[in-house]
């Protein structure tokens, strides 16, 4: 047999498997920490000891100082993650427990300092292969700025120009990119806020406000970035189909070239994104150089003096007359207006998120986030600030391109447009609205400008391309972390991530079919409109996102980012919502319906998942403003509720007990469900006591109720503690409910003792109290441990009835929670009986409003309640109407009242014989044979029923034998008999007999009954104020 170890000897550390186990460093040495000297002081060794000390000298824990490892959830190849100790390591004492407790272990199940077997330690011979990791330059600045320069940009600005004037272009621009600059921030605090992982936007959203929010605009978001994929697309269609036109080809005609041009152009795409995110990320470098050149090529070009054939184009160079006709707008066609032209523009600037979308291929998305971000913004808005100027500044409206519409002279005699003063007459063209050049009437005039017209043509391209691909890289990962969090249903087949970066190849494939469909539109000018809604939408839930966060005053908000203001992210939520209205108002509202359709799914579902979100925070601020005001609210009787404690144990285990009360609490009032675990506070016994899953079994049953565990050395006292702790301010029980001890006459004396000491600590502090007995009890743990541990034993001790488990017992409670939810008769939908009511002591009124409040639910409603009291046969009708009215004013709709003359005969001397019976192993004569009581025996035994005190009560013990008779003659079809508790008095009336009553007066019933006895203070009433 194993010498056990004296207490001065270590425990070796290399024994230890769980979380705390001491690590040892690169040399082999233990790493040097705060320990404990021989003086009980603190000392951080420059030395470290060698590994032959890794000895914890009992719970004496190496002490640890500050370790990033303390607060990280991954892990580094090659290198155990330390773990600091537990509390009870550090504070509990080896000696006083033969047992030590099990080193904690992380929340995922796997020890960090668990040896490895021979399996495991091949497997993790070769670190996993580095997934490809952007900095902030190639991962979030050029594919920021590559996705703002789309299509737009090359094709629509120099028309828009045209259209709304250089100075509403310019207000356009600088509003957009006010939205966009002020979500750049949010976005940028959000991201600062935390370690960000994959998904982008969504994941942003979703860890700030919650998966309710999150989850609908991820799902829009990633559906917006499928659309924006083939707007790209069908402009880069536009493009080649244009240069086909002008060299005099076409496959079948414009409409169908564009549809067949932009899917065979889309599936190229498709192959360079499945390739994997290191190759697009070249392709993305290569189309920004190929844009860089294009827009000097467009610059030089501006500056190079004009030819004849682009001055009859409409492009006469820098010219003060066409800046000043051009900053004026000039509306034509259907989409001729502000807003019209807004939308078609808004998608340009709505690429400020690819970096964020791809987070999770970022080496830093901390750092990364902000700076490219912001950067882009700045950039782009500057060169379309830039190009909207030099164009309008060149080009003028209209031109026929025809090079002998020259004039000899320049005049502006009877000719129009600007281009009169240049010698150019193109007033036949303007006149029949035939006019095919001029930035109104040709979306390629920056080509037609540029200095080499191949560069723009490839600028186009570049820039179609890239944002093309750089939104049919984000959807898919927006949509990949949608699926893996398993908000919708039906979805999570294409999260399945691949290969080392954890490609969504399935995604890609769904997001691709969605580019397709909207290609076969192949009209840009339709396709834009239709995700700007979109777009708004996410931008305003990013803004309201980071204003949420900061006004709760969560102390988890502490984004790194400062430069933001939490009323500049509202200003740029708000602006962005109305904005989507200005844009299209039957558009804004499907999305705002998809928007709130989403929501209120997940609402209605409630995920199992906490993610510390801002609406969490905000849920606790109004909660503790709302508790807090309650104190400046006295208490009325109108407002009285029965707020009741439950003492359930685990709810689990008394399904019956807390159906029933949660019957009537239900949206009405408080409900606590207590358990108290008997024994020391240990790890083990604070987990029993607090464990989730109680809430959890609760919330999957669908009680609203409150669930309070605590540690005591016995049942009173852990009762004492909820009776005097529970609740917050005004928000606290008045009620006690309680199952009936049905087992008391075969616990011993002190555990029956201490249930009457219950009911006595709960009338010592103004409880009202509810006795529940059912014909089968109310205790379930038995079945249930027939299912998740056969080694269970019972012990009544833990709980009000026969058969709770022992504070030591192995059943898991989250095995009870996998366990099917068990049926009670008061989850069933009760037939048209009756809920007689006893009303024979007035305790103020909880003995009718219970009652009451149970007809008021849907279980009940057919029910009709019967109340009977106590009266004398000569004044019957009198004493009925007098409680019928008392009722009456109650405004109870309580419409059967029947007096019992009756009660107040003798019950039947076989009866009585019984109750005697009862009571007989508890009487004193039966331990002292010739009738004298013994000193030794009283304090020995002082729960034992004298002659005297069985005098003293007699009257009381024959009500309660007379009322059981009552009760079987008239309630044995009710559905629920409610019957006033006997109040025993203290010193007076010993447990054993006040049991005995209890057990006498509820007997042989086969409905339910509730004992119910109020604080003798009023809870109903009837008058108004």
């Amino acid at each position: 047999m194993e010498e056990p170890q004296k207490p001065n000897e270590g425990l070796n550390l290399s024994t230890l498997s769980g979380q705390y186990a001491a690590s040892l460093g690169m040399n082999g040495e233990l790493e040097g920490k705060f320990h404990f000297t021989d003086t009980d002081n603190y000392s951080y060794p420059n030395a470290r000891a060698s590994s032959g000390s890794a000895v914890l000298n009992g719970y004496d824990t190496l002490d640890a100082p500050p370790n990033y490892d303390f607060y990280s959830n991954t892990e580094v190849f090659g290198r155990v993650r330390r773990s600091r100790p537990s509390l009870f390591q550090l504070h509990s004492n080896i000696e006083d427990d033969a047992f030590p407790p099990p080193l904690y272990e992380e929340a995922n199940g796997e020890g960090q300092g668990s040896p490895q077997g021979p399996e495991d330690e091949e497997k993790s011979a070769e670190p996993a292969a580095e997934p490809t990791r952007f900095g902030w330059v190639q991962g979030v600045m050029i594919r920021c700025m590559l996705n703002i320069w789309g299509v737009i940009l090359y094709l629509r600005l120099p028309w828009i120009t045209a259209q709304a004037g250089i100075g509403l272009t310019w207000v356009i621009i600088l509003i957009s990119s006010c939205i966009t600059g002020i979500t750049g921030l949010s976005t940028s605090a959000i991201a600062t806020n935390g370690k960000v992982k994959g998904g982008g936007t969504y994941f942003l959203i979703s860890r700030s406000l919650g998966p309710e929010l999150g989850g609908s605009i991820g799902l829009i978001f990633a559906f917006a970035n499928a659309v924006a994929v083939a707007m790209h697309t069908v402009g880069f269609a536009e493009t080649v189909q244009n240069l086909m036109q002008e060299n005099g080809t076409s496959m079948v005609d414009p409409i169908n070239d564009i549809r067949i041009i932009g899917v065979i152009t889309v599936t190229c795409l498709l192959a360079i994104s499945l390739a994997g995110m290191e190759w697009e990320s070249k392709a993305q470098v290569l189309f920004f150089l190929v844009i860089m050149i294009s827009f000097a090529s467009y610059i030089i070009g501006t500056i190079i003096p004009a030819t004849p054939q682009k001055q009859a184009k409409g492009f006469y160079s820098y010219r003060a007359s066409i800046f000043a006709a051009n900053f004026v707008p000039s509306w034509r066609g259907p989409e001729g207006s502000f807003f019209g032209m807004f939308s078609i523009f808004f998608p340009s600037a709505t690429g400020i998120l690819a970096g964020a979308n791809i987070s999770g291929d970022l080496r830093d998305p901390n750092i990364a986030i902000p700076r490219g971000t912001l950067m882009a913004i700045f950039w782009t808005t500057l060169s379309y600030l830039v190009i909207s100027a030099t164009i309008g500044s060149c080009v003028v409206r209209d031109a026929s391109g025809n090079i002998n519409d020259t004039m000899a002279f320049p005049t502006t005699v009877d000719c129009q447009g600007t281009a009169c003063i240049y010698g150019w007459n193109f007033s036949e063209c303007i006149n029949n609205r035939t006019c095919t050049y001029g930035i109104t009437n040709y979306y390629q005039s920056m080509s037609m400008v540029s200095a080499v017209a191949p560069l723009i043509t490839a600028g186009i391209f570049g820039a179609t391309l890239s944002s093309a691909l750089a939104c049919l890289v984000s959807a898919p990962k927006v949509f990949q972390c949608l699926c893996k969090d398993r908000l919708y249903p039906l979805i999570g087949f294409f999260g399945k991530g691949y290969g080392k970066n954890d490609e969504p190849y399935r995604s890609y494939l769904l997001a691709y079919f969605i580019a397709v469909c909207f290609i076969l539109i192949a009209e840009l000018n339709t396709i834009a409109p239709i995700i700007s809604n979109f777009f708004l939408c996410s931008y305003a839930l990013i803004n309201f996102s980071c204003f949420h966060a900061s006004i709760t005053n969560s102390p988890g908000w502490r984004p790194s980012f400062r430069y933001y203001s939490k009323w500049l992210s509202l200003l740029g939520a708000v602006v962005s919502v109305v904005i989507m209205f200005l844009f299209t108002w039957w558009a804004a509202l499907i999305a705002l319906g998809v928007v709130l359709f989403l929501l209120g799914y997940v609402l209605y579902k409630k995920p199992t998942v906490n993610w510390g979100s801002s609406v969490q925070a905000s849920s606790y601020n109004v909660a503790l403003s709302q508790a807090v005001g309650l104190n400046h609210v006295g208490d009325h009787i109108k407002n009285y509720r029965p707020q009741c404690l439950v003492l359930s144990g685990p709810p689990g285990f008394r399904p019956a007990l807390v159906d029933f009360v949660g019957t009537f609490t239900k949206n009405f009032s408080m409900m606590m469900c207590g358990n108290v675990v008997i024994g020391c506070p240990s790890p083990s016994a604070i987990e029993s006591a607090s464990s989730e899953s109680h809430v959890a079994w609760l919330n999957k049953r669908g009680i609203k109720s409150f669930y309070n565990g605590v540690v005591a050395d016995n049942l009173r006292t852990g009762v004492q503690m909820l009776l005097q702790g529970a609740g917050l301010g005004r928000i606290r029980p008045n009620v006690l409910v309680m199952g009936f001890k049905t087992t008391w006459r075969k616990d011993q004396p002190s555990l029956v003792d201490n249930y009457v000491g219950i009911i006595h600590d709960a009338f010592d502090l103004q409880y009202g109290v509810c006795v529940l007995r059912l014909r089968d009890g109310l205790d379930m743990s038995r079945r249930m441990q027939a299912h998740t541990n056969p080694v269970f034993e019972a012990c009544s001790e833990l709980g009000l009835q026969e058969g709770a488990p022992p504070a030591n017992a192995s059943l898991d409670p989250d095995a009870v929670l996998a366990v099917t939810q068990p049926h009670t008769v008061f989850r069933s939908r009760q037939e048209k009986k009756t809920i007689d009511v006893y009303w024979i002591s007035d305790d103020g009124g909880l003995a009718l409003l219970i009652p009451y409040l149970l007809t008021r639910k849907k279980r009940w409603a057919r029910c009709k309640v019967r109340v009977f009291v106590g009266g004398e046969i000569q004044n019957m009708e009198e004493q009925r109407a007098a409680v019928m009215a008392l009722i009456k004013k109650f405004r109870l709709r309580f419409h059967d009242v029947q007096v019992l003359p009756e009660i107040n005969e003798d019950p039947q001397p076989e009866h009585i014989k019984k109750f005697e019976d009862l009571i007989a192993p508890y009487r004193k004569n039966a331990i002292n044979k010739d009738g004298e009581a013994h000193e030794d025996t009283i304090k020995e035994c002082p729960w034992m029923v004298s002659n005297e005190e069985m005098e003293k009560n007699k009257t009381k013990s024959h009500r309660q034998i007379r009322l059981n008779e009552i009760l079987l003659d008239y309630s044995r079809d009710a559905a629920l008999i409610v019957v006033s508790l006997p109040v025993g008095r203290r010193g007076v009336c010993p447990s054993p007999l006040y049991m005995a009553w209890l057990e006498t007066l509820s007997r042989d019933l086969r409905p339910p009954v509730l004992l119910v006895r109020g604080n003798q203070e009023n809870v109903l009433t009837f008058y108004c104020q």
